[in-house]
């Protein structure tokens, strides 16, 4: 049965929005200033290979981490598709398969979401989603595969697994 696809928005803490959103700044920053020394090399001796090549890097790797931390805002996502859920982080994606899934485990004593998988021991991924969107990524995946169990622990349950 051909189900369509799920979109989860990635949640994003205060902290690293404000770590992305310097990022853009100095990455902007630093193009401003390599532009404004550009200008000037430009008026002076332009047979430096060095020089050359240090504003060609610069240009580069300014705009190459502008676009990663502005595409890591923009599109942050799950995907959940018929096969496999999809981890974006802007350019960057991470498969899993959904068959491989065995079960989902939201610890409400820290509102985490954890995704177990049964092919690699004790590997499991975090979701970091927004805590109401919890049930409606259980209920998406598994509607996909109905082998994946979805529990949850309590806080004090947590807070007892954590003494051991």
């Amino acid at each position: 049965m051909k189900h369509p696809t799920e979109k989860f928005p990635f949640k994003f803490s205060a902290m690293m929005i404000f770590a992305l959103c310097l990022l853009l700044l100095l990455c902007a920053g630093g193009f401003g200033l390599t532009v404004w020394q550009f200008i000037e090399f430009l008026k002076g001796d332009l047979s430096s290979f060095w020089e050359w090549l240090k504003y060609i890097l610069m240009f580069v790797v300014c705009g190459l981490l502008f676009c990663l931390s502005l595409a890591m805002l923009i599109k942050s996502q799950y995907i959940v598709t018929d096969t496999e859920l999809i981890l974006q982080f802007g350019f960057i994606k991470t498969r899993y398969a959904i068959k491989k899934i065995k079960s989902l485990r939201h610890f409400m004593g820290s509102g985490r979401l954890a995704v177990y998988f049964d092919d690699m021991k004790n590997q499991y991924a975090i979701i970091v989603v927004k805590e109401s969107w919890f049930d409606a990524f259980a209920k998406a995946l598994q509607t996909r595969n109905d082998a994946i169990d979805f529990d949850f622990t309590s806080a004090e349950e947590e807070a007892d697994w954590k003494k051991k």
